[in-house]
């Protein structure tokens, strides 16, 4: 009888255990199922994008609207109220960015209000605006991608201090910037650094050719930063194998006051207008259009040809040549938009090529050159892509 008692509590003990692994593998499978489920919804999620500069700078709100224009063309996101993205005449990416904030509808990215940041180019208010943003980033943990644009954005996010994806775009040489040490690798896996190699080769080798100048005039704040805007390694190392000769004059850029940058941009040029017979103008703080009609002004009065670094605009303005990116930056855009896209979904910055080659597009003005009396051979004006016969802010 004791025999038939123990069997019978052993047989209970074993159909409660069998009841027990039941319940817990049934259990591991709802929770696997859930947890693939919970990741599935965090793949869904949007990605939220924040935005870093050293302050406000017209080529900084170009990258940003070209990479806006192919996300939209892509269909990365629609416009809550249709239409078209804005032009902001003044230039500042942050009208862009809190435009971009609140009209944009995506179920893939977010461009989020409160992450614009920016140090108004005063070296005091970019050391408590770093310290910030990295809290923020390794704190809160609520940024997906940061959009870091120029060489101070650069310097500051491309490094170990933080984790979270970044694309430095807008530096014009991150290897003399000190950014990256090589074109072909960021050296960090959530680095992605763009990077066009021969945008200012190209630009001074096509200005001399097509000028044949035996004295270059350029003005740039001699810093680290200021040399790489200006290209400045490349032009010395082109002049050495030219056989030109470069006439440096010192500016004041990455400052708060862009009355006092300009005012030491046009200085310089009047300094040097006896001295060379070229002018190249380099990007950097204090350009803007008031600036750029004294310096067109120096030019005119002297009859030297003036080239422009940036682009397209500054010669309908009145620069004789330039030999620069597309208008609108549209190619530059679609790379970058790709970049983006790529990160977004699970690539890491690092394994993304971030090498960027295009052959620039010449423009020339021919009233600025018929001005300062220049003779315009065959070969140069065969070499034009554009041809502006006016100087767009005089009648």
């Amino acid at each position: 009888m004791k025999f038939f008692i123990l069997l019978k509590v052993v047989g209970n003990k074993m159909r409660i255990s069998i009841v027990r692994i039941a319940f817990f593998i049934i259990f591991s499978f709802v929770s696997v199922g859930l947890s693939v489920q919970s990741q599935a919804d965090d793949n869904k999620q949007k990605k939220r994008v924040a935005y870093y500069q050293g302050g406000d700078y017209i080529d900084y709100y170009k990258t940003l609207r070209s990479i806006a224009v192919s996300f939209h063309d892509l269909g990365v996101f629609t416009i809550s109220k249709g239409g078209e993205i804005p032009e902001f005449q003044s230039g500042e990416a942050k009208l862009l960015w809190q435009w971009l904030s609140e009209n944009t509808d995506s179920d893939q990215i977010e461009f989020v209000a409160d992450a614009f940041y920016s140090s108004g180019w005063s070296q005091e208010q970019r050391v408590n605006q770093r310290q910030i943003f990295l809290n923020r980033l390794n704190m809160k943990s609520d940024i997906d991608l940061v959009f870091a644009l120029g060489s101070w954005a650069g310097l500051d996010l491309a490094n170990e201090e933080h984790s979270t994806s970044v694309m430095v775009m807008s530096s014009s040489d991150p290897i003399s910037a000190g950014i990256i040490e090589q074109q072909d690798d960021s050296g960090l896996d959530h680095v992605h650094v763009f990077i066009n190699p021969e945008r200012y080769l190209n630009q001074i080798r096509i200005f001399h050719n097509l000028i044949g100048f035996k004295r270059l005039g350029i003005a740039y704040e001699n810093t680290k930063v200021g040399r790489s805007y200006a290209a400045v390694d490349t032009i010395y190392s082109i002049a050495k194998d030219k056989g030109f000769t470069v006439i440096p004059c010192y500016t004041k850029s990455d400052i708060p006051s862009e009355e006092v940058a300009s005012e030491s941009i046009v200085s310089c040029f009047e300094y040097l207008a006896d001295k060379v017979d070229s002018f190249y103008v380099t990007e950097q703080g204090g350009l803007d259009l008031k600036t750029h009609e004294k310096i067109i002004a120096i030019a005119n009065k002297y009859k030297i040809p003036a080239f422009s670094q940036y682009g397209q605009d500054e010669v309908k303005f009145g620069y004789m040549l330039s030999a620069s990116r597309s208008y609108g930056l549209i190619k530059e855009g679609r790379f970058l938009a790709n970049v983006a896209i790529e990160i977004l979904k699970g690539k890491k910055p690092r394994e993304i090529n971030q090498v960027f080659n295009d052959h620039p597009d010449i423009y020339l003005n021919m009233k600025t050159a018929e001005l300062i009396g220049f003779h315009l051979n065959a070969y140069l004006l065969a070499a034009a892509d554009k041809l502006y016969w006016r100087i767009e802010n005089q009648e």
